[in-house]
């Protein structure tokens, strides 16, 4: 996948050609890919509120650890917008206890838990570099990641985790020698989504091939879900082919983002979702500045458009999908 229409995790560094979140940006909200926004607004101040979506929609992929403000505020400026329901999503043991915490805590929000696929390796080899959320640390070994996973998989089975992820493999940001370890957490979290009937909440970035492979030889389970959906025209019609659902975040709405337009352009309406990232990939305009799921209405009207659908009939299918997709 090319690094302009990448999606990124936890532990990825800002980048303006990808979601690339920085793991120590945790309530900053301002981390993220950099662009040109709007020349009169500082690069850090929040874009205004859209006009309000007719049809509720919900964010499939967010992450409010990340941003600045409150849970509360973010979910009132959202609901004012139409964005009615987001999917919290946790990346590594704090942020997945956090992501359930926060779900129990709020009736509009659902809750994913995972080790993303940039954390395993770290788990496993050491973070001498202090690069991930957690700080520096020491290798723990196969050992070390069993545990974590058995935490997120004890988590997993909580009614308010609706999804496992964001799981998956990234070739960006992890070397040879981390392919092991992430291969390994990548298949124990399609197991657990298969036995807790929870949706797989997958991240890709540049694995494309990688990830299908694995999802083939381990058995997908009845959900599947390409978060920031990142390929091109012939990985979603073999995504389309095997039911899994495909989710656009603000990327899509890049100048340098053709292939992701040519990919949803034939992506069925059935299979699509949309979602935010946030802090990360802030739709155009405001490309650069805090995303948050409020700016859902502007990625959802670009994806209407290239889909040559009218905006209220994207959001009903949206909306259904994200329904199947999580059990809400």
């Amino acid at each position: 996948m090319a690094a302009a229409t990448s999606s990124g995790g936890p532990g990825d560094s800002g980048s303006s050609s990808g979601s690339g979140k920085r793991a120590g940006a945790t309530g900053s909200g301002q981390a993220g890919s950099s662009g040109k926004g709007p020349a009169k607004a500082g690069k850090n101040a929040p874009p205004p509120l859209p006009e309000p979506l007719r049809v509720p929609v919900a964010d499939s992929h967010t992450h409010l650890d990340m941003q600045s403000g409150t849970v509360g505020d973010a979910l009132a400026k959202a609901a004012a917008v139409g964005v009615t329901t987001v999917v919290q999503v946790g990346c590594d043991i704090a942020g997945s206890r956090w992501a359930a915490e926060t779900a129990a805590a709020h009736e509009s929000v659902w809750a994913t838990v995972a080790l993303h696929p940039n954390e395993a390796p770290r788990i496993v080899l050491g973070d001498p570099d202090g690069w991930s959320r957690q700080g520096a640390r020491e290798p723990g070994g196969e050992a070390a990641l069993d545990a974590a996973l058995d935490e997120i998989d004890a988590l997993a089975g909580l009614p308010q985790v609706r999804g496992v992820g964001e799981t998956g493999l990234d070739h960006f940001r992890t070397g040879p020698e981390g392919m092991a370890a992430q291969e390994r957490s990548f298949r124990r979290h399609i197991d657990m989504a298969k036995r807790h009937g929870k949706a797989l909440v997958i991240h890709d970035r540049e694995a494309h091939a990688d990830v299908l492979r694995v999802l083939d030889e381990e058995g997908a389970p009845s959900t599947v879900v390409f978060h920031c959906f990142s390929g091109d025209a012939e990985m979603a019609k073999i995504c389309a082919g095997q039911g899994y659902l495909m989710s656009f975040a603000g990327n899509v709405t890049f100048k340098n983002a053709q292939p992701l337009r040519d990919a949803l352009a034939v992506a069925p309406l059935d299979l699509l979702l949309v979602e935010t990232d946030a802090p990360f990939l802030t739709p155009a305009p405001y490309r650069g500045r805090p995303n948050a799921p409020y700016l859902i209405p502007l990625t959802l009207r670009a994806m209407a458009e290239v889909k040559g659908v009218a905006e209220d009939a994207l959001a009903e299918a949206v909306a259904a999908n994200t329904a199947r997709a999580f059990g809400y």
